[in-house]
């Protein structure tokens, strides 16, 4: 999403949702509700209650109304793309003393408005082409600093593109602490207002990058703590969306990954929940020229496999695939293995005589 405009917005965006996600987990926490998954923090409101009116003077409807009606607004995505909309106004976050609204930041100018305005617009623009087309749009994760925003604005489209099918994917980043919160609460969301719910599931890109900034300004690093833990997650955050797919058929999820093992376990939850590949509600996704091991055997069994293909001049291009051979370190490392079933392959298929090898579907 930061290729299509103005990446400071992202970040001011992500900077309310942040704070506004803060002010939710104090007040869990007032209540002892700390350190509890996302979906079971509910807070009490009669102890709310208790506290807004305290605070604000004022009685508890209208104090609910100040704190929280205002966010209607900032989830709207009718709002944002809408001309007449300021979203300035929008960026409002809430005083944890006093319970009232505040803005962010100065007010933008009339063309910093402008340049936001376009950006979201050219967002419904790729949402409503993919519509009219019948294609998925999946809409990558980027650094933490941007991904508040970026999920939102995604969930959004969601809400609007995801009535009668999943057209609208987010991506969520495993080896982030968060993702199962981020996961479960976007999948109940989904329930609750009877959309199609679409993931796709990666491990992450930003390792070192995200480590080295959260050591500079001197906040909790957000990154699980080892690749065992990663994958840990992954398989947790998978194995919860292939449950909703089970419960109501609903949901659909794209696993990303050139990790054999997380294939086995996809496959393996999908058989014992009697999931079968011609439903297509899972798919598989791996760079083209890395992992076809991987990639021929779940095509020639009918699943449903993409290869990714990185489209671009050179000099762009690039920078990208270095983060991909970063993060798939582990699989690069193995690649004596692929090359070993190459020539394997490659001997088969001379002494059967079948050069011209065509496998059967």
């Amino acid at each position: 999403m930061t290729a299509l405009g103005r990446p400071q917005f992202l970040l001011q965006f992500s900077e309310v949702l942040v704070k506004w996600r803060r002010f939710f987990n104090l007040l869990a926490a007032q209540q002892g509700k700390s350190g509890m998954d996302a979906l079971e923090q509910k807070l009490e409101l009669e102890q709310l209650k208790v506290r807004c009116v305290y605070r604000t003077g004022l009685d508890f409807e209208s104090a609910i109304f100040i704190m929280f009606s205002r966010t209607i607004d900032l989830l709207d995505w009718n709002s944002l793309i809408n001309d007449r909309t300021k979203i300035s106004n929008l960026l409002v976050i809430p005083n944890v003393e006093n319970g009232q609204l505040e803005p962010l930041l100065r007010k933008f100018t009339v063309e910093e408005e402008k340049q936001m305005k376009r950006m979201l617009q050219r967002v419904d623009v790729l949402a409503k082409h993919a519509v009219d087309n019948g294609v998925r749009l999946m809409v990558d994760a980027e650094q933490t600093y941007f991904q508040p925003a970026i999920s939102r604005l995604t969930l959004e489209m969601q809400r609007i593109f995801n009535r009668e099918k999943p057209i609208i994917f987010n991506t969520y980043q495993c080896y982030l602490k968060e993702a199962y919160d981020n996961v479960s609460v976007d999948v109940e969301l989904s329930r609750r207002e009877g959309w199609y719910f679409g993931a796709k599931l990666v491990r992450g890109a930003y390792m070192y990058q995200e480590r080295s900034r959260a050591e500079e300004i001197g906040y909790e690093d957000p990154i699980n703590p080892d690749y065992e833990a990663t994958n840990r997650m992954y398989h947790k955050c998978l194995e919860f969306v292939l449950e909703e797919i089970d419960h109501n058929r609903k949901a659909n999820v794209m696993v990303a990954s050139h990790n054999e093992d997380t294939v086995k376990f996809t496959l393996g939850k999908m058989n014992e929940m009697g999931l079968s590949p011609t439903e297509k509600k899972v798919y598989f996704g791996q760079l083209l020229g890395m992992c076809d091991q991987i990639s021929f055997p779940l095509g020639q069994a009918g699943f449903p496999v993409y290869k990714y293909v990185p489209y671009g001049p050179v000099n762009e291009v690039i920078p990208y695939l270095s983060r991909r051979a970063l993060e798939n370190r582990g699989f690069m490392k193995g690649s004596q293995r692929e090359r070993s079933l190459l020539w394997k392959e490659l001997k088969r298929r001379l002494l059967n005589g079948q050069i011209l090898y065509k496998p059967v579907y």
